[in-house]
């Protein structure tokens, strides 16, 4: 039996700031404003850009260039590096905005947000969509400055609220609904499609879909077996007639960070020390959450461009000391005779409600107290107030950064 298009009133939005990291910077300095920016992970030449202003967009200057490609471009770009509280400040106060309309906000990046107003006093006063669109856009220039601007989407599900939101950059308002879902559809392209990248691309190729507009009307049993090969398949056909079926939350499976070395290195004294400052941000993460690990994993891509990967499960892992003597077990057993160009690490296996005794409470052994004092005095004083003597002037290595997805742990 075929699924009829969702007629649900679209009550479902996605807010998305613009060009988040760069318009930050550029409504923070008045001087930038209407100019090409670049916030890259470093202003050297070979640093990575993160994010680019509308001006640097129509440019063709974009996520993954080259600071130095960045300039082939435009040499009056100017590059910045990431200022993660400024970008964090502006996601905390866009959410108690948006707290003001609907108890129902979840954050999906440190830029993004959606929100559910089925139930909510904004939608019961009788305002319609579109004029709740514009009053919250309103809001977000009164709260985050008059340069701010945000894309608003909404739709009967997540996916289709994403979709609008991604349309009519930027400052754009649009609404999916059962009227005009075939016509949207019927001026993209199926990479245009949230979630459809180019390996779905190709498959849904291979068996005679090359539109959304085909994607829609393609049988179930087509994308059951032919294109995904089971479940998500289904899923697909229901989120496509705007059928809410992404409200799942998995919940978190680890904590983890990565770092390319500005200075490549063999040295393993240098090498642990990175690893300590990593350990220590991933323990403070998972203590802060409530976690404990039951496991670590360690990855070191090197200069020859071979790569080092292993994991081993523990029996359970709270403190920075335990995580750090732990990879640095793995570092241990890895080859080193090319330097090191990027090092990941991180915990999973991961238990809630960690608080038990141990066998050393109250000793000087006691490394889960430790970490729960340092914690706390850090918490007070700032990251990195009191750190072991190994990280001792590495204030400015690994810096902080802003992570790309879900920022609730932060």
């Amino acid at each position: 039996m075929e699924m009829p298009i969702s007629t649900s009133r679209p009550e479902i939005m996605y807010i998305d700031l613009n060009s988040c990291f760069a318009m930050m910077e550029q409504q923070a300095n008045p001087l930038i404003r209407n100019k090409p920016v670049a916030v890259a992970a470093y202003d050297t030449p070979r640093g990575m850009i993160l994010a680019a202003s509308y001006e640097a967009k129509s440019q063709g200057i974009k996520l993954g260039l080259s600071v130095a490609e960045g300039r082939q471009i435009d040499p009056s770009l100017i590059v910045m590096m990431p200022d993660p509280d400024k970008y964090f400040d502006a996601h905390d106060r866009l959410k108690k905005l948006l707290l003001k309309y609907t108890s129902e906000v979840i954050s999906k990046s440190v830029d993004e947000y959606v929100v559910d107003f089925r139930g909510s006093p904004a939608i019961r006063s009788g305002l319609g969509l579109v004029e709740i669109g514009q009053q919250i856009k309103a809001d977000v220039r009164d709260r985050l400055g008059g340069y701010v601007k945000v894309n608003v989407g909404w739709g009967s599900n997540r996916f289709l609220a994403k979709l609008a939101a991604g349309m009519n950059k930027p400052d754009g308002l649009t609404v999916i609904d059962a009227d005009n879902l075939r016509e949207v559809y019927g001026r993209l392209e199926l990479l245009d499609l949230p979630g459809i990248n180019t390996r779905y691309e190709a498959r849904l190729n291979m068996c005679g879909i090359y539109t959304p507009l085909q994607f829609l009307d393609s049988p179930l049993d087509t994308l059951s077996r032919s294109v995904f090969h089971g479940i998500n398949g289904y899923y697909w056909y229901l989120r496509l007639r705007g059928h809410e079926i992404d409200v799942a939350d998995f919940g978190r499976k680890s904590f983890g960070h990565q770092y390319a070395l500005s200075e490549k290195t063999s040295d393993i004294f240098e090498l642990r020390r990175l690893i300590m400052k990593l350990s220590e941000k991933t323990g403070r993460r998972l203590r802060r959450q409530g976690y404990s690990a039951g496991g670590v994993h360690l990855s070191l891509t090197f200069e020859d461009h071979s790569y080092y990967s292993k994991s081993l499960k523990l029996g359970e892992l709270y403190s920075t000391l335990e995580i750090y003597l732990a990879v640095c077990g793995l570092l241990a057993r890895a080859p080193l005779e090319s330097k090191v160009t990027h090092l990941a690490m991180n915990v999973y296996g991961l238990k809630k409600n960690v608080g038990q005794l141990n066998l050393f409470s109250g000793t000087k052994y006691d490394l889960r107290s430790i970490a729960r004092a340092s914690d706390e005095v850090n918490d007070r004083y700032g990251e990195f107030t009191l750190t072991p003597a190994i990280m001792a002037d590495m204030k400015d290595v690994i810096l902080k950064r802003v992570a790309f997805g879900r920022v609730n742990d932060e």
